[in-house]
């Protein structure tokens, strides 16, 4: 029989015990591309009813309402579809939308990976708030394997000069905390405008010429052709001069999913090729 004296320390445990599992949720709504890739990854998809704009992995998730964009969140068509967990990035969803959805009682949980070691501790998460903790750890556990590996084999590389395009009309590149820039460093491709101002900077192509890059890199659509026609005439850049072209998958590149891993890996193969 347990002593009396211990009952004040056991009977909070008692009733911990006593409390049902916190339920699964089971309407699940994905603010962002990069979510609703998380939820499918660890084995949530089937609670999934809606989804933002771009969402169009996996192939499960294009049969899925769209309910939000960049711009605004259809607070109406949330509403509209009771979810018990709506799931926001919370540096590209509107603040004031995810406000008011809160204040209208549905619950809100937020995702905001910033890092590449953010990936892991995002699949963790998410497997926690979708009611599959376990495969989210798993998931986590052989995602930062693969990236460890992936650093471990690049940080000796000779750096490579290149410059990333991520439009030509304006002129634009990656900087600073750019999701690609951490990309580029574990690569060792050395990026002539990654202390310039702001994180997408708008540049000259005077500029471009003067930082000499040996690669040109540009992201492009799944299933597009890359078009490097507007590089042809400036003859004066290394890039140029040896047809030095690289194309990058622009969802494996911009998106913070696992799929992260294939655009490091075609990206570093790729600039191989040119050191």
């Amino acid at each position: 029989m347990v002593k009396t004296r211990y009952w004040p320390l056991l009977l909070p445990l008692l009733m911990l015990l006593a409390l049902p599992a916190l339920a699964k949720p089971q309407r699940i709504i994905a603010l962002a591309p990069h979510i609703t890739e998380l939820l499918f990854a660890v084995g949530a998809g089937e609670q999934v009813v809606a989804v933002s704009d771009y969402s169009d992995y996996p192939l499960a998730a294009q049969a899925l309402p769209r309910i939000a964009s960049y711009a605004s969140i259809n607070l109406e068509a949330v509403l509209a579809l009771q979810p018990d967990l709506v799931i926001a990035w919370r540096s590209g969803n509107p603040a004031a939308d995810i406000t008011r959805l809160q204040q209208l009682g549905i619950k809100v949980a937020f995702s905001d990976p910033l890092t590449l070691d953010d990936i892991g501790a995002e699949l963790r998460l998410i497997g926690q708030l979708s009611g599959y903790p376990e495969q989210g750890e798993q998931q986590a556990l052989q995602f930062e394997q693969q990236l460890a590996q992936l650093r471990q084999q690049y940080q000796h590389k000779t750096p490579v000069t290149a410059f990333f395009a991520m439009g030509t009309a304006p002129l634009t590149t990656i900087a600073n905390r750019a999701w690609p820039q951490q990309i580029l460093q574990l690569c060792a491709v050395n990026n002539p405008f990654a202390s310039a101002k702001g994180d997408y900077p708008q540049v000259g192509i005077e500029q471009v010429i003067q930082a000499q890059p040996d690669v040109i890199i540009q992201p492009v659509a799944e299933k597009v052709l890359a078009d490097f026609s507007y590089w042809r005439p400036f003859s004066a850049l290394p890039a140029v001069k040896k047809n030095q072209y690289l194309s990058v998958n622009a969802d494996f590149i911009y998106r913070t999913t696992p799929r992260t891993l294939l655009g490091i890996t075609q990206l570093c193969q790729g600039v191989d090729a040119y050191r």
